[in-house]
């Protein structure tokens, strides 16, 4: 790209401004020639790179005054076109370069494909350019506007080159006002107004067009706004648009919350909703996996945006978030604790969030859980069997340690105390915080009561050892309970780790296993250690699938009435299916772990359904497609020589006309080649429709090559085409149809002479290997690209033809599917030197030449 060279200088990058039109028609070619006009009288250099008036009046009057580059004409398939002269332009090195139609694709023979291209290397260069585009040609709308329109768009430009533009101008006119202008002869000729209003330039097609360019433009000022707050460190939110931001704790509560922030953005056009969820660093913030999916999907389906956002300050990092994103409104739930826990606890993430809130408006939601939460534990939650181990070792440890060291002589009252707080440590890790507080109280007494002067009586008479008492009393809580809480974090982190490869390996199962649900369904199975596991319709109570083999005493299975030494659960999947699981008891953190289960097996459920219904609908569709197509070739096909073998007898029988015994002759051989072709079609669409319905009848004989290829040669359009046969003569027997095989090599045959290079033969070739015998046939035409080898093969389809009347495309489809029929292949390989070779294999009859290397046909 060109730029300035002097040393300690560069060539400053050129400014885009894009007018953005939300239809044809709306005047953007108008608008940019406006601007032009304006910046030229201001003194800027202006010039007309390119420019497209369509013969409008107005536009070309606007042209007047202004520096026009002379286009670049370029010839392309025998025609001549005009080009934007890009390096005309370079060379000129205007200030300004007025360049229309940005998405337009260039003529062959440049070395940019695309204008959009062209203009990068302009505003590299230091040009600025003002460009025109339709809202159409933005790729990532242009499966929108076909929908819409029933009209493919096939020039588009990147989203991200408009993006990038300095100015977007948005070019912008009600429908019914682009309508009369229209109606005016304003934008197209008066011939093509009627099919334009009826068709594209419809009033909803306008209106979604129009709406779609607002939408898109709006999105595009959003960034920029975003971008200008980021650039001059603007933290406070600008209510220029409703966004409300709802915050997921994972809990049950999380649905009413959600509909409740979808309620409040509905009542703003355009606005937001964002759900987050904020995790602590160390992963174990202890939310549920189910119903964070749940509520994932729930938001998802509202039309919200679903966040998970690290953090251990859980208002901060609330907050964060919602500033990043601009939000106005933020809701959350009010406490599931009770009075008495926010006594002892102190204010909750609500009020702590609502005080350092700012100008953000907070909505506390009340749900049915509000209130209804438990006092805070002191300790980890055990079994009867550890909390009773517990405490009892509180009550005993201390006594046994004071028996021991009692009849032990020579220790000190601080090695006797540090090994009582040893004992407390050991309490804290068995029973928790509670029986280690229990213990360090009784592990007091006893060292007062034993250990301390004047001994066996808890009075004291020093100073100091009342203050070492009172140490040793502080002591053991602070330790046991710095303990019992990094117990209890490393147990949460192995549950937590457990949780995370478990659901780890059940998405991985679900990734590379072919069936999404069976695989879900076993690895629920072996993951809880269940015996078996059911997928039940909730409605007809029907078992949709089940996997593993329940226990031959359960009496059952996990479908109907469970055997009483069998537990079952029972999981909610979605809202017609019931996942069913017969084993053990399952505690509640691994009930917890399986709602993200019934949630992937929802997912799976609803893919299934949607793939059953779409394997139901592809056999209509392919058939439609069939018929389509079917219609759309035969429509020419059969009436061209239907029309020619009419008009040749219809010549002859009139009364009117007397032809010489010549005219006779050349009107009677074209209807004869007319109603041949006719013919072929028929036979070809019939033996066609005989290999899908799977209604072909084969006679299958030992057959030779160098028989049945004169018999495809008289077959041909032109007896005489220059095909050279070698080595068919001693090549064994093929075991094929006859005429099934005339057919195919015609077929494949007729293809070659069609795309063959002048004047060269095509070449049939026969070797034998490992069985089977391989007949190739070589032209030396342009060859066919890989990626297109497949298509040839297709029915309807006329690969690189140009005219309607070489044949429906049936040839290469009928021909393989023939070949397939007999037991064969047919394949497209490259010719050495340039050229495409059809290899047809058919497994041989009988014995023939010694089997080797495959000769290799060059021709």
């Amino acid at each position: 790209m060109p730029r300035d060279l002097t040393p300690g200088t560069l060539t400053r990058r050129g400014r885009l401004r894009v007018y953005l039109g939300s239809a044809p028609g709306v005047g953007k070619t108008y608008r940019m020639l406006d601007e032009a006009r304006r910046r030229q009288e201001r003194g800027a250099d202006v010039v007309v790179g390119y420019i497209e008036c369509h013969g409008r009046r107005h536009t070309e009057d606007m042209l007047q005054g202004l520096g026009v580059v002379p286009r670049l004409t370029r010839t392309y398939r025998d025609a001549e076109f005009t080009e934007m002269d890009t390096d005309a332009i370079l060379a000129r090195k205007p200030a300004v370069a007025l360049v229309d139609e940005l998405a337009h694709t260039n003529i062959p023979g440049g070395r940019n494909a695309k204008r959009w291209q062209d203009v990068e290397e302009l505003l590299a260069a230091g040009i600025d350019v003002v460009t025109t585009v339709n809202i159409q040609h933005l790729e990532s709308l242009n499966d929108v506007v076909q929908k819409i329109t029933g009209i493919p768009q096939r020039e588009t430009v990147p989203d991200e080159v408009v993006r990038r533009a300095d100015q977007i101008e948005l070019v912008d006119m009600a429908p019914q006002a682009l309508r009369r202008r229209m109606a005016h002869g304003n934008v197209y000729k008066a011939e093509k107004v009627d099919a334009a209003l009826s068709n594209y330039f419809r009033v909803g097609n306008l209106t979604a067009l129009r709406e779609l360019a607002l939408l898109w433009v709006a999105g595009r000022v959003d960034e920029g706004l975003r971008d200008y707050r980021a650039n001059h460190n603007i933290d406070r939110v600008w209510e220029t648009r409703e966004r409300v931001v709802v915050a997921l704790t994972g809990g049950p509560e999380g649905g009413t919350l959600i509909r409740r922030a979808a309620r409040i953005t509905d009542r703003t056009a355009g606005g937001d909703l964002l759900a987050v969820h904020i995790t602590r660093s160390d992963g174990l913030a202890g939310a549920s996996p189910g119903n964070l999916a749940e509520q994932r999907q729930l938001v998802e389906s509202l039309g919200g945006s679903y966040h998970v956002v690290v953090g251990d300050d859980i208002p901060d990092s609330l907050l964060t978030f919602a500033r990043a994103h601009d939000a106005t409104q933020l809701v959350l739930g009010t406490s599931r604790r009770g009075r008495i826990s926010r006594f002892l606890t102190g204010p909750g993430i609500g009020e702590t969030t609502v005080d350092a809130s700012e100008d953000i408006d907070v909505h506390m939601v009340t749900h049915e859980l509000t209130g209804r939460g438990r006092l805070p534990s002191l300790g980890r939650r055990h079994s009867r069997r550890r909390t009773v181990a517990g405490y009892t070792a509180g009550l005993v440890l201390p006594a046994l340690l004071t028996a021991v060291l009692s009849q032990l002589n020579g220790l000190n009252l601080t090695t006797v105390a540090l090994i009582f707080q040893l004992g407390v440590v050991a309490v804290a890790l068995l029973g928790g915080a509670t029986s280690a507080l229990m213990a360090s109280l009784v592990a007091s007494l006893l060292l007062n009561y034993y250990f301390i002067p004047p001994v066996h009586t808890f009075t004291i008479s020093e100073t100091n050892n009342v203050i070492a008492l009172a140490v040793f009393a502080a002591v053991a809580l602070t330790v046991s309970t710095v303990v019992d809480h990094a117990s209890r974090l490393t147990s949460r982190a192995a549950r937590a780790t457990a949780e995370a490869e478990t659901l780890s390996t059940l998405a991985g199962s679900v990734l590379r296993g072919a069936d999404a649900l069976p695989a879900l369904l076993e690895k629920s199975r072996t993951a809880f250690g269940m015996d078996s596991v059911a997928l039940l319709d909730r409605t007809s109570g029907d078992v949709l699938a089940r996997w593993g083999t329940p226990r031959t005493e359960s009496g059952g299975d996990a479908a109907g009435d469970p055997a009483p030494d069998r537990e079952i659960t029972e999981v909610p999947v979605g809202a017609d299916a019931l996942l069913i699981l017969a084993g053990r008891r399952l505690p509640a953190a691994d009930q917890r772990v399986l709602t993200a289960f019934a949630a992937h097996v929802a997912a799976a459920l609803e893919r299934d359904r949607l793939a059953t219904a779409a394997a139901e609908v592809e056999p209509i569709k392919a058939a439609d497609r069939m018929r389509t197509a079917l219609l759309a070739a035969v429509s020419h096909d059969l009436r061209t020589p239907l029309a020619a073998a009419l008009a040749s007898i219809g010549s002859l029988r009139s009364p009117d006309v007397e032809f010489s015994p010549e005219d006779q002759s050349e009107l009677l051989d074209l209807a004869d080649e007319s109603l041949v072709k006719l013919t072929r079609l028929v036979d070809n669409l019939l033996d066609m429709s005989r290999l899908q319905a799977g209604a072909l009848t084969l006679h299958l004989t030992p057959t030779h090559l160098d028989e049945v290829l004169p018999r495809a040669m008289d077959s041909l359009s032109d007896p005489d085409a220059p095909v050279q046969p070698l080595d068919l003569d001693t090549a064994p027997p093929v075991l094929a149809d006859p005429p099934l095989l005339e057919r195919v090599l015609a077929n494949v045959i007729t293809n070659a002479l069609r795309h063959n290079a002048p004047g060269a033969p095509v070449l049939v070739a026969a070797s034998h290997h490992a069985g089977r015998v391989e007949v190739r046939v070589v032209d030396r035409g342009p060859g066919i690209a890989p990626e297109d080898r497949d298509r040839v093969f297709l029915p309807f389809q006329r690969l690189g033809d140009t005219d309607n009347t070489t044949g429906v495309g049936l040839g290469l489809a009928l021909s393989r599917g023939l070949a397939e029929a007999m037991g064969g292949t047919l394949d497209v390989e490259d010719t050495p030197g340039g050229g495409t070779t059809m290899l047809l294999t058919l497994p041989a009859a009988g014995p023939g030449p010694a089997a080797g290397d495959l000769d290799e046909v060059t021709g």
